[in-house]
């Protein structure tokens, strides 16, 4: 059986959305980054940058959440995660491409001069660069949304899954109010029945380190 090596708010999310829409068995191995597990040798064997999430599928240790994606839904090809045809599926990786770059570097910059980095170390006028290129960015993804329910196509495939935490996480952030088809995606596409939690529930469902 398939493992997913994960952690509540991260974007082991995204793994997690693949895995339940394509009814796939797997075990979530639970790793609390915050005790320090991702330093742990055994966890740095399967994944040496100590990040989540990782799958071990049979042999194959696969890293990065938007590879898991891509790698599950052509696993479970016939669960139509994976537009059929090429040019849905071109521009299937174009979005992902997207939220993975200009919608979520911005998000870790943030975060990392937030309280990432040491104290010494965070730079406040980055936070308000970075701040403006995800608006900039966002502002894209929202006039594409116009008149959608999806990213690519009439449901949802990798791209949502890969999406829809990225924009969750600026929602978090408070950096979509000027972008309503988003606030309206996000919506529905959290309302779906096999959807993950949403960032802010899965932080507060989070043990506290003893």
């Amino acid at each position: 059986m398939m493992k997913l090596y994960g952690l509540g708010p991260t974007r082991s999310l995204r793994a997690l959305w693949a895995l339940q829409e394509l009814d796939a068995e797997f075990e979530f191995v639970p790793v609390n980054l915050l005790a320090g597990e991702g330093r742990h040798p055994d966890f740095l064997r399967l994944n040496p940058a100590g990040k989540l999430p990782v799958l071990v599928d049979g042999d194959l240790v696969l890293t990065e959440s938007a590879a898991i994606v891509l790698y599950l839904a052509e696993k479970y090809g016939a669960k139509g995660l994976m537009p059929a045809g090429l040019t849905e599926r071109a521009q299937a990786y174009r979005w992902i491409m997207f939220a993975v770059t200009e919608l979520e570097q911005p998000l870790w910059r943030i975060a990392k001069h937030s309280f990432l980095y040491p104290e010494d170390k965070r730079l406040p006028e980055d936070i308000a660069l970075a701040k403006e290129d995800f608006v900039e960015m966002a502002a894209i993804l929202d006039r594409h949304m116009d008149g959608r329910e999806f990213i690519v196509g009439d449901d949802i495939t990798i791209a949502d899954c890969v999406t829809a935490y990225v924009v969750d996480w600026g929602d978090e952030a408070g950096l979509i109010g000027g972008c309503p088809n988003l606030k309206a995606y996000l919506e529905r596409m959290y309302a779906r029945p096999k959807a993950p939690q949403r960032i802010a529930e899965a932080m507060a469902s989070l043990q506290p380190v003893a």
